[in-house]
């Protein structure tokens, strides 16, 4: 057994059901990987912007659609239910930084879109979160992280086949 710190000790049953040490080690990776990113994005939004990674996301969604996205359709693209998505509209609008409108067809529907104020917020925090993300990465050379990104689109592609339909 190896020492990475990344990866549990596989019990006896584990390792003989099926030798998927390889395949685990490389999901834990992957797992650690992305709590490390999104741990880091979480705490830097929180204390230069004093936004959660949530509000970010959901302003992220409305600045690809300036005419608006109803909650159904942001719940949808966020993979959250109606009501995070709710109690997040209700604290971007209180701040300012989106605007509720009638839906032009259906009076029962409402839109959410980004106010001047928060597209100008959305595009300091967006500029200031590219470069985090491109200082967290510079320890891979391009190369190598071409080569991550080929690789990744390959796994997404293999899990996308063999998932099971909800």
């Amino acid at each position: 057994m190896d020492n990475d710190p990344e990866v549990p000790m596989l019990d006896a049953e584990t390792r003989l059901a099926g030798g998927h040490r390889e395949e685990l080690r490389l999901w834990l990776r992957l797992l650690t990987c992305t709590n490390l990113i999104e741990s880091e994005v979480r705490s830097r939004l929180r204390a230069r912007f004093n936004v959660t990674l949530p509000r970010f996301d959901l302003m992220a969604q409305l600045e690809k659609s300036p005419q608006g996205l109803t909650l159904g359709a942001l719940s949808r693209r966020m993979m959250v239910s109606n009501g995070n998505i709710t109690g997040l509209v209700e604290r971007l609008v209180d701040s300012g930084h989106i605007e509720r409108l009638a839906h032009a067809n259906d009076r029962r529907v409402s839109l959410v879109r980004l106010t001047e104020a928060g597209r100008a917020a959305f595009a300091e925090m967006a500029a200031e979160h590219g470069g985090w993300i491109a200082s967290m990465f510079s320890g891979v050379e391009p190369d190598g992280q071409r080569a991550l990104l080929r690789l990744l689109g390959e796994l997404k592609s293999s899990v996308r086949e063999r998932s099971e339909p909800a």
